[in-house]
Formats: C-alpha cells, structure tokens, sequence
C-alpha cells in the first residue's frame, strides 16, 4: 500500500523521509527521522514501533545494514514488515518480509533507497532512486525528494490510487525544518509540492525564529508592521 524515500542530503548534513499510500495519514505512522543520526521508513503491514528502534540503533553508531538486521530480526511478526534506513554516512538498508503485499521491490542509490508494496510494477523504487540521484545536488533536499517520488508516481506507482503523503525534512536542530503531510486527497503527491512551494521560501526563517527571535524577519501577518 505504500512507496517511500528516505534520503541524505551530504552538502548540508540534511536527512529527509517521503511517503505516499492508497491508506490515510501515511505519514503519521510510516515516517520518521532525526538530525545528525538517520532517516527510516516502516511500512507494509505497519509496526510504528519499529522506526524509532531503528532511529536508536543508528544513533548508537550501528551501520544501516547492521542496524537493520539487528531491528528486522527482533521485530515482532518480522515476515510483514517491510522496512528502510539511510545514517548519518548515507549508508542505506531494506528489510522485506517474507508477506509483504503485493508486487514489491527496493532499490538503493548514492544516499537514498526507496521500497514499496502493491506497486504496480517492480520498476518503481528504481525510478524513484534514478530521479533522487540525477537530480540537482545544490536544491534543497525538500524539493529532490518530493520530485522523486513523483518520478516513482509517474512510473507506475501503487496499484491502486494514492491517497495520502508526506514528507520530514531535518537538520541541525531536534525538530524538522519540514514536516509536511496530505493525509486524504486525490492528487496527494501534486498537494504536497504545493504545500512545499508555501513552505520552504520561509523555512529556514522559522529556525532563525526559534534561535534568536531578535534577529528574525517580520511574520508578515496583520499587526505585525
């Protein structure tokens, strides 16, 4: 039910995590991330427990692959989970159980994998990474990634309609520079490069905001003249 990007961004030390499913809230469960460590889907028949475990090993300095069988063969019902992981080195890891759904398949590229189930194809996750690593490396990583997954939609993508996305983006700090969700529409993917084109010109604004107020720029809301 679901396809996904987890990717590292090496110029700015930026992780980010994307996914899109025929399922509502995706993002809410399969989605998680955290600056300086890593970035990890869990996904499938989903145990969100299963991402922070895998956040945790990979800050205490274990490699994604070996972070991901340490997490995969631990797990409770291991043969429906399917699972990925890139560190802080853009090191990458997938876990398919034995029952995930569907056509599935993964594929891994210079920092980014990309997994999926009930896909339309098995091509999908390879043109989800194709497009991830052909793309710009001076963009920002916010803007590879939903183009990514967009690629991936392009290609084929679930076998049936998608319906709900979203997409963390970290960096220095403990909380996300982008934390964006779709979690019900028609056109989820399309809603979520919107949602990022309003985003992303004041991200970075909003960080300054949190660190230092008095140098922040103006909110730009009425009475803030």
């Amino acid at each position: 039910m679901t396809f996904s990007l987890v990717a590292r961004c090496p110029r700015r030390s930026q992780f980010a995590v994307a996914v899109a499913s025929s399922s509502p809230a995706v993002a809410a469960r399969c989605a998680f991330a955290r600056a300086g460590v890593g970035a990890v889907t869990t996904q499938n028949v989903t145990d969100p427990r299963l991402g922070p475990k895998l956040l945790e090993a990979l800050a205490s300095g274990l490699k994604a692959e070996t972070a991901m069988t340490t997490i995969s063969q631990a797990a409770s019902h291991p043969d429906y989970r399917q699972l990925t992981a890139i560190d802080a080195h853009g090191r990458t890891a997938f876990f398919s159980g034995a029952r995930t759904l569907g056509i599935n398949a993964a594929a891994m590229g210079d920092n980014g994998v990309s997994a999926g189930n009930l896909l339309a194809n098995p091509g999908v996750p390879q043109a989800v990474i194709d497009a991830f690593v052909n793309s710009d490396p001076a963009a920002e990583l916010g803007a590879r990634v939903i183009a990514a997954m967009q690629a991936g939609l392009a290609a084929g993508g679930e076998a049936g309609p998608i319906k709900s996305a979203g997409m963390l983006v970290v960096d220095k700090e403990a909380w996300p520079i982008a934390d964006l969700r779709v979690d019900w529409h028609d056109e989820p993917l399309a809603e979520l490069a919107r949602l990022w084109d309003v985003w992303h010109p004041q991200m970075y604004d909003y960080v300054t905001r949190a660190l230092n107020p008095t140098e922040a720029p103006s909110y730009g809301v009425p009475g803030d003249e």
